[in-house]
């Protein structure tokens, strides 16, 4: 039977099938289905310090809602800390003593120290890694890009020397040259990319005129930006390579492998097709392994690269000319009355 392991960020995994960051990881009874269905790893719902700062102001105005009242009214309530990242910490702790799978925290914080505090803090529960979440919504013109990169580099210079479990980044797509940023953060000594995080973005009812955050799941065909990074980095980088968002089937994570990445991360598929159906997905990535007479990821893995591709420019193409020359085999597809 074919060989599905493999190794992320140094540490030894089953198979190349790792669970997202996701609430799933609330609800015990899921993860003892995916852990019986062959997932190789998990990685914990980030802890957001965004959200800590304001759950803690939020109870902060509750406790002192009538302070200034007179004194019948002044103290309903007793003062209460708010537990912060604590119950984030004693959950992640309390999985990865009950899993028999490597754990993985994730981190999004909004400053630096903050960043090291909280990466300390994880680390201690007994992680075997640690994802960083870098993004930035650009709110002000005057601030330039290699301004807001710069400051992600350090953050993560910062934690890496901080803590000695595994650190990997998960990025978005949206930099000037995003080869060049993880090629930076690969020479700091970083022990994985994940391509690409999703994101929330606004949408905008038109009946009642307000903003609202939809929630939706990754399409199927939305690994196709992580394919195009993953091929171009394979054979280019010291560190593992991740593929993420809009991964359903063994198909799309055969593809992925082909392109060079080491592992994927999984969720949308979970939430659709049930926890059961990594095992379906493991299966049928041995019986095209069986079928293609590979016994090992690594007898494949990189294949269709751009460092093992005869054409250099096929993951560098955005207009391909051949197909754009044939556009009008689109009408076959989707004839017009």
């Amino acid at each position: 039977m074919a060989d599905l392991s493999t190794t992320y960020m140094g540490v030894e995994l089953k198979n190349p099938l790792i669970l997202g960051a996701s609430n799933l990881v609330n609800k015990p009874e899921v993860i003892k289905e995916l852990e019986e269905a062959g997932i190789a790893a998990i990685v914990y719902k980030s802890l957001f310090e965004e959200q800590i700062q304001l759950e803690t102001f939020q109870l902060d105005e509750e406790l002192n809602e009538y302070a200034n009242r007179n004194s019948e009214m002044g103290r309903i309530f007793p003062d209460i800390a708010h537990a912060g990242p604590k119950e984030h910490l004693f959950n992640l702790k309390k999985l990865k003593e009950n899993t028999s799978v490597p754990v993985f925290a994730s981190l999004n914080a909004l400053y630096e120290p903050s960043w090291v505090e909280y990466a300390k803090a994880l680390e201690e529960t007994g992680v075997d890694g640690l994802e960083l979440n870098l993004y930035a919504t650009p709110g002000y013109f005057e601030v330039g890009g290699a301004s807001i990169e710069d400051k992600q580099f350090q953050i993560v210079k910062s934690v890496k020397k901080a803590v000695r479990i595994p650190v990997s980044v998960k990025l978005s797509p949206f930099y000037t040259n995003t080869l060049n940023f993880i090629k930076k953060l690969d020479e700091a000594g970083i022990n994985g990319v994940v391509l690409f995080n999703r994101f929330f973005q606004p949408e905008i009812d038109i009946e009642s005129e307000v903003f609202h955050f939809p929630w939706e799941l990754t399409q199927s065909r939305d690994h196709h930006l992580s394919l195009r990074y993953v091929g171009l980095l394979h054979g280019n980088v010291e560190g593992s390579i991740c593929a993420s968002r809009g991964i359903y089937s063994a198909e799309d994570v055969i593809r992925l492998l082909l392109a060079g990445a080491d592992v994927t991360q999984i969720v949308s598929t979970v939430y659709k097709n049930q926890p059961a159906y990594v095992g379906t997905m493991l299966s049928e990535i041995r019986d095209w392994m069986d079928k293609k007479g590979y016994n090992k990821l690594s007898d494949f893995r990189g294949h269709l690269s751009r460092k093992n591709l005869k054409d250099p420019f096929t993951y560098q193409r955005a207009q391909y000319v051949d197909i754009l020359t044939k556009s009008e085999e689109i009408f076959k597809k989707y004839p017009m009355v």
